[in-house]
């Protein structure tokens, strides 16, 4: 069955089974990968995009229930305000180990600041709950919302690798 769905305000037909889920057609049909596959059940959170500005786990959802409504995956998150906040908060506070469940916990992040723009800890928490993080990065992930909120300074970017490695090159003792 061909539907028409509004993704990162592009509109894209696919032809595929009512029972699709959203993920697979984004990943399998359209071609965004972004969105990560993890367990299938909607528990890990690695497959969250957005439905009208909602976090939904996209394994879950089938195509049909999709309608007329935005989906907005992490492609195109950071064209939003919030999302580009998010996402430099997740650079500025080097969020990412593996990377693989990040997509979907900056989805989740973006969602929750969406609606409580200065969130308390315990409602960070809560949003965050079943946002599966392997690489246990959670400190590192309430840091960067509290960022992007504007409740906690931005970190001072880090001299470069090269700037480092001259530096300690340059205070090696010389030998004669």
């Amino acid at each position: 069955m061909a539907y028409t769905i509004k993704v990162n305000g592009k509109a894209q037909t696919v032809d595929v089974e009512s029972d699709t889920p959203l993920l697979w057609v984004l990943r399998d049909t359209i071609g965004m990968v972004g969105t990560k596959f993890g367990c299938g059940a909607g528990l890990c959170g690695a497959c969250t995009v957005h439905l009208d500005g909602v976090a939904v786990r996209s394994c879950q959802t089938p195509i049909s229930r999709v309608g007329v409504k935005a989906v907005t995956t992490i492609e195109g998150i950071g064209e939003t305000p919030i999302g580009a906040s998010v996402q430099k908060a997740w650079i500025d506070h080097d969020v990412m180990q593996c990377g693989y469940c990040q997509a979907g916990q900056i989805m989740s992040a973006t969602s929750l600041l969406k609606k409580t723009p200065r969130p308390t800890d315990d409602q960070i928490e809560s949003a965050m709950t079943g946002n599966i993080c392997r690489c246990a990065c959670y400190t590192r992930i309430r840091t960067a919302i509290r960022q992007a909120a504007g409740m906690a300074p931005a970190l001072v970017a880090a001299p470069s690798p090269q700037i480092l490695v001259a530096s300690a090159a340059a205070s090696v003792p010389t030998k004669g």
